[in-house]
């Protein structure tokens, strides 16, 4: 059996999460495969509203395994008090399985984080980062100084080095003239997290192998867009991970031969979080219009979100790096009201325009969108439960997003709640 990955094609909260739990009735593992707690993936089921941030969206399936892999960046303590929350709430935390090969995040790494970001932001060079020590967990992954989800099951190995790193990053923000983390205090609090989290630690790549040699079916969960990639995104505007389809087999320990399908997940109109170009951004009333009634408020940090019109240009580009397969399509009841619509189908660069997202990002950051306008279809949305039913100009405007980026349009959502959304056949 294959497995199938699902990624954002934006910058980030596309609806993965809401994409994810939908997908997963039909799943026997969803797999997370990069990212850390920079992530928010909310899923509204009934009245009920979730906020995951590395716990992967099938856990609100029983039975559906929910495996957090290698590539993933976690916080223990962080993954531990989201754990609990889950369990308060009546959902089986059981069917999660931590790779004993995640890199952690711990207190020192978030410090650094802040530091770091306090620096560039002195010259003019501020990422925005969600300060969850995302970037320096990774950074100590590539300089082989960070510690692996493993070792929580080894008490006296996890408590030695942690106190040999906290000791070497202390003297960095001593140099910077930082207040020093108190050593005991977080490993008190470590040593908590480890106790609960150590047998939920596996071989998560022998498992998830096993599941494919077993004939199941697996889901691998993206968090961050596409062009938020360490390596095809807005550098250096992006996060420290691979979050390409590609990414998947490295971060699930997963064979190529093994892809099955790739989903895109593509918002009607187009959002960035932090700092970074943003071809299509709206510093007008529509841009005010899309986020109040988008909510376009960031589920981990709560930032208010940049809005701006559909970008074919950048879509296009995602789907193409990704092979992606089916497109969902969320929130397109957000444009309900909106009397004319406008899809930026190419940029206007040094007086000429071009169909392609320039790998300069200040060349990015200069160019000008080209836009063709098309009607809007002024009514509701949130009810419609079949495409069939979506106005006629609803569903022109899908197909023309459709043949702009290349792709096909499978599923819609049309609001939060889990039953807001459809296939397309």
């Amino acid at each position: 059996m294959s497995a199938d990955v699902l990624i954002g094609t934006q910058w980030g909260d596309e609806g993965k999460g809401k994409l994810i739990d939908v997908l997963t009735r039909d799943v026997d593992a969803v797999v997370r495969f990069q990212g850390g707690s920079n992530a928010g993936h909310t899923v509204e089921i009934g009245s009920e509203k979730y906020v995951l941030h590395l716990v992967p969206s099938g856990i609100f399936r029983s039975g559906v395994s929910c495996i957090i892999g290698n590539g993933v960046v976690v916080d223990p303590i962080g993954l531990m008090e989201e754990m609990t929350a889950l369990t308060e709430r009546g959902l089986d935390v059981k069917q999660i399985m931590l790779s004993d090969q995640a890199q952690l995040i711990f207190a020192y790494h978030k410090r650094a984080d802040a530091m770091k970001e306090a620096a560039a932001a002195k010259v003019g060079k501020k990422i925005g980062t969600t300060g969850r020590g995302i970037g320096p967990a990774y950074c100590d992954r590539a300089a082989r100084t960070g510690l692996r989800a493993g070792i929580l099951t080894k008490p006296e190995a996890l408590k030695k080095a942690f106190y040999d790193n906290c000791e070497r990053y202390n003297k960095e923000f001593a140099a910077a003239g930082m207040e020093l983390l108190n050593a005991d205090e977080e490993y008190a609090k470590l040593k908590v997290a480890a106790e609960y989290l150590a047998g939920f630690v596996t071989d998560t790549v022998v498992a998830v192998n096993k599941l494919l040699k077993a004939g199941k079916k697996v889901l691998c969960e993206g968090a961050q867009g596409t062009l938020l990639d360490v390596d095809h995104g807005t550098y250096p505007f992006v996060t420290s991970s691979s979050t390409v389809s590609g990414g998947a087999c490295t971060g699930a320990g997963i064979a190529p031969k093994h892809i099955g399908t790739v989903w895109g997940v593509v918002k009607a109109y187009t959002t960035r979080v932090g700092e970074g170009p943003f071809p299509t951004e709206l510093f007008d009333a529509d841009g005010e219009e899309l986020r109040r009634i988008g909510r376009e408020f960031g589920a981990t940090t709560g930032r208010p979100r940049r809005c701006g019109w559909f970008d074919a240009v950048a879509t296009r580009y995602s789907c193409m790096i990704n092979g992606v397969d089916k497109m969902a399509i969320t929130k397109l009841d957000v444009l309900d009201t909106m009397k004319e619509i406008k899809v930026c189908i190419g940029y206007e660069l040094n007086g000429k325009v071009i169909d392609y997202v320039p790998s300069d990002v200040e060349d990015l950051a200069k160019v000008k969108p080209v836009y063709e306008s098309v009607p809007g279809w002024n009514c509701s949305t949130e009810n419609v439960t079949c495409y069939a039913d979506l106005p006629e100009n609803a569903k022109r405007y899908l197909d023309h997003i459709a043949e702009l980026v290349e792709s096909e349009v499978a599923i819609v959502s049309v609001g939060p709640k889990r039953e807001q959304t459809f296939e397309k056949n």
